[in-house]
């Protein structure tokens, strides 16, 4: 069974720094991209980053790009987002997942998912 436990979110000001973790069980780590998902109320899901654990390469939204890093831990079947110079509009649920194939910042593109994790940036 495929499951991720997410950890990390919280409350934290703006300016201030958050690391994601998303712990990964019951598949091949190195077989897929894992991505990392964030949705606010009222709007879509949105994603964030991608990493493939096989070769590390990575994807990035716009609105996050040199403010947020992706990476992996492959003998921890980990993955973390170190979140840095955070905004009030990054407040959202965030969501790890598996990529199956399609796009990387397309939500349909992934099959399993994690539970989210909170994270609340206060101005």
């Amino acid at each position: 069974e495929v499951q991720f436990v997410e950890s990390g979110g919280g409350l934290v000001q703006a300016g201030g720094s958050l690391r994601l973790s998303c712990a990964a069980s019951g598949f091949t780590f190195d077989d897929y991209a894992i991505g990392w998902f964030r949705q606010a109320p009222g709007k879509s899901r949105e994603g964030v980053a991608c990493i493939s654990s096989r070769d590390g390469v990575t994807f990035y939204a716009d609105s996050v790009k040199g403010r947020f890093t992706i990476s992996s831990d492959n003998a921890k079947n980990t993955v973390y987002l170190q979140m840095n110079s955070l905004k009030p509009e990054d407040t959202a649920v965030y969501y790890c997942a598996t990529h199956r194939s399609g796009p990387l910042s397309t939500s349909s593109s992934y099959d399993y998912w994690g539970q989210g994790t909170q994270v609340t940036v206060s101005s």
